[in-house]
């Protein structure tokens, strides 16, 4: 029997708002779409694309979050690691092998029996089935910024996913923070 792998990447990490966002994802290597990269690297349209393909295609996929309230209370590094636990938690179909995107694993997976936990710095961009998680992390978490921009239509999420831009800088200037703004992270004025 074949060894089922699974990929955890994040998205959402370097945001000043809203939650950070981690998928899981086991699928069959042949399922893999052609031309898959680390989400950074694709256009909105292809990432989009790609997102369809995979979620249909997978074994089992899974989103796990960390609130802004958590990532102010444990701080970020800790927030992306429980986001990463909780979406492992979520699959239906419990993986031999798991590869993470970074230089470090949760605690919480390292220490499950007979699973083998691999981190990979730049796995996104490395590892095929860590990009997969890396597309799908990314379109769920935009997606979840665009209707949160419904409701605060003051900060433009729907546009820049509530990273530092200049114009979410101004905006922060003009209006405040807003409750799903990470109240811990310094906002540098370049």
């Amino acid at each position: 029997m074949p060894l089922k792998i699974c990929g955890i990447d994040e998205a959402g990490r370097g945001s000043l708002a809203g939650p950070v966002i981690s998928a899981a994802i086991i699928i069959d290597k042949n399922r893999i779409p052609s031309g898959i990269k680390d989400s950074k690297q694709l256009t909105e349209a292809k990432r989009n694309e790609y997102y369809k393909m995979l979620v249909s295609g997978a074994v089992s996929y899974s989103i796990g979050s960390a609130s802004h309230t958590e990532i102010d209370e444990i701080n970020i590094l800790k927030a992306a690691m429980l986001s990463m636990k909780r979406a492992f938690d979520g699959l239906s179909v419990k993986p031999d092998v798991v590869i993470i995107d970074g230089p470090a694993a949760p605690e919480s997976l390292t220490g499950i029996s007979g699973l083998k936990v691999i981190p990979v710095i730049r796995g996104d961009d490395r590892v095929k089935i860590v990009a997969c998680a890396s597309v799908i992390a990314k379109v769920f978490r935009d997606r979840l910024m665009i209707l949160l921009d419904e409701k605060y239509p003051h900060y433009g999420f729907k546009q820049h996913k509530g990273y530092a831009t200049l114009e979410h800088k101004k905006n922060l200037m003009k209006y405040g923070l807003s409750e799903i703004h990470r109240k811990t992270f310094i906002i540098k004025n370049e």
